[in-house]
């Protein structure tokens, strides 16, 4: 039997309802009351930020920040002049430029033909290092005031605000702002000096490789020639690839798994030279194979094992080197059966005053606490006669370093 269809509710039947029609408009109410407490909330939030006073600081501290970002290289063009619009807003002064000793790097706003003429007009400033208020500059109706720019006890350059009118606080201003451009210039040299100090370590540890490692395993190769040639061969090879590596030209860091594998080149020639003297056991995390480490921070370690730990040793050693996931970091132990060393020694050797032996410690040391910080630096545990246990943990997630 057909069962007859139920009639169907037009739009126009629900909204002549009256219980409908009073849903509809208890919908819309509620709609007009979230968008009230959106806005609301907007308006109080804006309020969060505290007294005008207080945003005005913050406005402040924002500006300097953004502007500090550009000069983090440096006194030059591209960062000054980006920094130059933030210091300008803050200053609220028509104009802004920013020099080193011999150019204009830099010039925001208006009046820029004084530009050809700023080096000329801070000329006192950059040989006495005072503060110079110049009068209204003619055809632009700019006065400027130019202060010194001083890194330690040189000026390397000059911060000038011009206005048709200068003021005692715009001195003062434009004084502060050249003071905190001197911090990030003198931040931008440390940053340098200390990038230059990696590299004169990475030389002294290719120089420590060099005397002794390179002229060890031309003998040993050279011992193969006459008696096992393949070796001989397979050896040079290795050797190029070992020193290939050692001696690259580009890069202050590397990965875990580049530096086992100099590791592996190094052992290979060491072992031609030792043979069953040198015992390596060899246990490595996968996932830690990716982590990026200084540049040649393993192998002198390994080194320092061999030379001082096990050549010295009667009878055979053995090296044990293991690469574990710790969270997040990579710890990497070196350990060593050999004739260890006083812990008295040790701390002198880290501390820089013993010469000559285990530099490959201290400067591995060193370059770990510089880059990570120092509660970074290798955990060293040794005594004589009871063998060395190197520890070295770096940091998975490192932002900003590149192999």
């Amino acid at each position: 039997m057909l069962r007859q269809a139920a009639p169907t509710a037009t739009l126009g039947t629900m909204l002549d309802s009256p219980l409908l029609t009073a849903a509809a408009v208890a919908v819309i109410a509620m709609a007009i009351a979230v968008v009230v407490g959106v806005g609301l909330k907007v308006l109080r939030s804006f309020r969060d930020l505290g007294t005008d006073a207080e945003r005005a600081t913050y406005h402040t501290l924002h500006a300097a920040s953004q502007a500090g970002q550009h000069l983090r290289r440096g006194l030059n063009p591209a960062g000054a002049t980006k920094a130059g619009r933030q210091l300008r807003a803050l200053l609220g002064s028509d104009a802004l430029a920013i020099t080193d000793t011999t150019a204009v790097l830099a010039w925001d706003g208006a009046g820029e033909e004084l530009r050809p003429a700023l080096m000329t007009m801070a000329a006192d400033v950059l040989a006495g290092g005072r503060t110079a208020v110049l009068p209204a500059q003619h055809g632009t109706g700019l006065a400027a005031v130019i202060a010194p720019v001083r890194a330690g006890t040189r000026v390397v350059g000059v911060v000038a605000a011009f206005a048709p009118v200068t003021s005692a606080g715009l001195v003062r201003a434009t004084g502060e702002v050249a003071d905190w451009v001197a911090v990030q210039v003198e931040l931008a040299e440390l940053d340098a000096s200390r990038s230059q100090l990696m590299e004169a370590e990475l030389r002294a540890l290719r120089a420590q490789i060099s005397p002794h490692f390179i002229y060890n395993s031309l003998n040993a190769i050279a011992s193969f020639i006459n008696t096992d040639p393949a070796r001989a061969r397979d050896l040079v090879v290795e050797f190029a690839d070992f020193t290939r590596y050692s001696f690259r030209r580009h890069g202050d860091f590397t990965t875990l798994a580049e530096e086992l594998r100099c590791i592996d080149r190094y052992l290979l020639l060491e072992r031609a030279r030792f043979g069953d003297r040198v015992q390596v056991s060899l246990r490595v995390a996968p996932e830690v194979l990716s982590t990026i480490i200084p540049f040649l921070s393993l192998q002198p370690l390994v080194e320092n094992a061999v030379r001082h730990g096990l050549e010295a040793k009667v009878g055979p050693g053995h090296i044990s080197i293991t690469a574990n996931d710790a969270g997040a970091y990579s710890e990497v132990t070196i350990e060593d059966d050999g004739i260890g060393m006083n812990p008295a020694q040790l701390q002198l050797v880290l501390a820089g005053h013993s010469d000559g032996e285990h530099v490959g410690l201290r400067n591995v040391d060193a370059r770990l606490r510089q880059v990570y910080g120092q509660e970074h630096g290798l955990v060293i545990e040794t005594a004589p006669g009871e063998g060395t246990l190197i520890t070295m943990r770096v940091p998975k997630s490192q932002p900003g370093h590149e192999t």
